[in-house]
């Protein structure tokens, strides 16, 4: 079969919107749509999703992407071999198995209902904040899906008398869109992969399967949870109703070990993903590396049933292109998202303003659900570019922070290759087109930045994992990445050491002004 007739499917569904790419034998986009859906904030720190839209637009997303290729000349009816799937992590879904009806609003990642579970259970139990990182790598937080489902099941009316008839389940957005997809009440299926399972608390990294014990300690039923199956893998055919039928989806990651897979992130190197959030991972090979420097332990990713599992530092940062979003819907200073990197232009520095997005406290490194954003430094000089640019800067800082806390981690083992990771880093997501943010990137981390020529690089991740599970795409293909760093942009550092050195002391001493704010009443 030629290069032309084979294609590959991949769903990226994503925390503001829902893609739909396919892709050819040689990775290249032959189509693809892109929808936005709603975000409901019932109360401050709470961020909700309506489950029945997200699968309404990828049944919109999956149509148009179809039609597109199709009026391109690409005969994808008849050449689509399989399709990938990537999602939002964290994100929380109960439903029923019977009405096929969502039982609430799926809580968002970044949703921080959850803190006085955490508190509560900080206290509680020996250790404290860390009680579950031997098992799961992961510290108590309102990131984690875990916490999100002890809420459900304490304040949702029936939810926990549909788990003992045994019609309520879980899952994340995944297994949510697998289920769906191969069915949904017709003998839809209920799984999810190892890495969206890693995020939920609930999985034991060694063993890959759910513990029984952090099950028990929080008294959660195993029969609600889905089966845990490998990254790569034929997992079901798409049901009929869809406007792709019978072809297997053999792909799943989360979006972030998704981006890894798709920027060919072997072990030892880093790549950064700018989406709403921004997140950092380093694979650390089939070695799990316990961090003391307020990073998380998780899968990278695990490419067949027999494959091996790689494991990877993470660093998660919540508020990145969500901070622009605030300036375009809430504050009115800009009107369309692309209009920052122009704005940010008009001048050549902040003026001294620093500006900390931690809208529902701060992830990586610092642990802070207590920190609420601010804007300092402002003087009656600063006008709407400074903010703007200080907007940008606050990514940069923060994905600075999160790569220093990896180096330490990494130079504390003896057997360490991971050096090399200091020197350049692999960025990708729909904010790394500004090019003014990768510059200010570098300039801050004093080293490379590399974008690669299709930024798109969570989709093609999945489209990766599906491929090589049916056999389009070969893991030699996959990981050899001489040919995209060719095409490749390389954004080189130009800032002076001593004027970064003093930016990123006056970011810090910012940061620890935004702790403690939480409960600040009007």
């Amino acid at each position: 079969m030629s290069d032309e007739e084979v294609f590959i499917g991949s769903i990226d569904q994503g925390t503001t919107s829902t893609r739909f790419i396919i892709y050819d034998r040689l990775a290249r986009a032959v189509g693809s749509h892109q929808v936005e859906f709603t975000q409901f904030y019932p109360q401050a720190g709470w961020v909700e999703h309506d489950p029945m839209e997200i699968v309404e637009s990828v049944r919109i997303c999956m149509a148009k992407a179809l039609d597109k290729a199709t009026a391109d000349g690409h005969n994808v009816d008849s050449g689509l071999k399989a399709i990938g799937l990537t999602n939002q992590r964290e994100t929380t879904v109960v439903w029923s198995k019977s009405t096929g009806l969502p039982l609430y609003n799926a809580i968002v990642w970044m949703d921080v209902r959850t803190s006085s579970i955490c508190r509560k259970l900080e206290k509680e139990l020996p250790g404290g904040r860390t009680h579950f990182v031997e098992s799961c790598g992961l510290p108590i937080s309102t990131y984690f899906s875990a916490l999100k489902l002890l809420w459900l099941l304490d304040n949702v009316d029936g939810l926990s008398e549909a788990v003992k008839k045994g019609d309520a389940v879980f899952g994340t957005i995944d297994t949510w869109l697998i289920w769906n997809l191969t069915g949904g009440v017709e003998n839809g299926l209920h799984v999810t992969d190892v890495s969206n399972a890693s995020r939920t608390m609930l999985m034991n990294l060694k063993t890959l399967d759910w513990d029984k014990s952090t099950l028990d300690t929080l008294g959660i039923p195993l029969n609600i949870l889905p089966k845990i199956i490998s990254n790569s893998e034929i997992i079901g055919n798409i049901a009929k109703g869809w406007p792709i039928t019978g072809i297997p989806i053999a792909g799943c990651l989360g979006d972030q070990h998704a981006a890894m897979v798709g920027q060919s992130c072997r072990k030892g190197e880093a790549k950064s993903t700018y989406g709403t959030g921004a997140f950092i991972l380093l694979n650390t090979g089939e070695e799990m590396i316990k961090s003391n420097h307020g990073l998380l332990s998780t899968v990278a990713y695990k490419l067949g049933p027999k494959a091996p599992v790689n494991y990877a530092l993470e660093g998660s940062i919540a508020i990145a292109g969500a901070a622009v979003q605030w300036l375009r819907d809430s504050l009115g200073i800009i009107s369309s998202a692309n209009e920052i990197e122009e704005l940010a232009s008009k001048v050549t520095s902040t003026g001294g303003v620093y500006f900390v997005p931690a809208f529902n406290g701060l992830f990586a490194p610092w642990w802070r659900d207590d920190a609420r954003g601010i804007c300092v430094g402002i003087t009656r000089f600063t006008n709407k570019s400074h903010i703007a640019r200080a907007v940008l800067e606050s990514m940069c800082f923060q994905v600075k922070d999160v790569l220093d806390s990896m180096h330490k981690d990494a130079a504390q083992k003896s057997d360490d290759k991971t050096e090399g990771t200091e020197f350049l880093l692999r960025v990708d997501g729909g904010a790394t087109v500004n090019n003014l943010l990768m510059q200010i990137q570098a300039d801050l981390l004093g080293s490379p930045v590399v974008r690669p020529a299709d930024i798109e690089t969570t989709a093609l991740g999945a489209a990766y994992a599906a491929g090589l599970a049916v056999g389009v795409y070969t893991q030699d293909e996959i990981f050899s990445s001489g040919e995209k760093m060719k095409k490749a942009t390389t954004f080189k550092p130009v800032l002076e050491e001593e004027l970064r050195k003093k930016k990123v002391d006056s970011w810090c001493l910012a940061v620890s002004r935004s702790f403690d704010l939480a409960d600040l009443s009007l």
